[in-house]
């Protein structure tokens, strides 16, 4: 009885991970001094992305063969810098979209800011995928001069602030 049960739990387990029954994302915010600029990425469900990406602009997306690369790499970029906000010292600051990667289930998307002062605090508001996915929560991760800071936010809250 034993040795069937963890036979339905070998087969069962990777059906229930695909569809993931949490919706997660993650923010990574890293202060690089010789550089005065912040390093942004942020892990996002790749299906859920291009989900709400769908919905929003009534388009299909398909972020891993992308029938044209620059407009989905607009699309993203747009939507993340609508959704994510972070100011520096209490200066809002637009985020450069660098570009993006899979990895595994998951898309990661690449951003900088540069010319940026040490940060003695970041303050975020972050809501993505809020709008469609309300059991959302967004964790973001900070680091300036190897100090690291993590919160996170559930929808429908969105702001945090980290002091250095």
């Amino acid at each position: 009885m034993i040795k069937f049960f963890k036979i339905v739990l070998l087969l069962v387990t990777p059906v229930l991970l695909a569809f993931h029954p949490y919706y997660i994302s993650v923010t990574e915010i890293k202060y690089k001094d010789a550089e005065k600029s912040l390093q942004v990425s942020c892990k996002i469900f790749t299906n859920d992305l291009e989900t709400t990406l769908r919905k929003i602009h009534g388009t299909q997306v398909d972020l891993l063969h992308p029938k044209d690369k620059a407009f989905t790499e607009k699309l993203v970029a747009h939507y993340i810098n609508t959704h994510l906000k972070i100011s520096v010292n209490k200066k809002q600051h637009e985020l450069d979209f660098i570009g993006y990667e899979k990895e595994e289930e998951a898309v990661w998307v690449y951003f900088e800011v540069k010319n940026i002062t040490l940060p003695k605090t970041i303050s975020i508001e972050d809501n993505l995928l809020y709008e469609y996915l309300p059991a959302q929560i967004n964790m973001v991760h900070t680091e300036v001069k190897g100090k690291k800071q993590s919160s996170k936010v559930a929808n429908p809250e969105k702001k945090i602030e980290f002091t250095f």
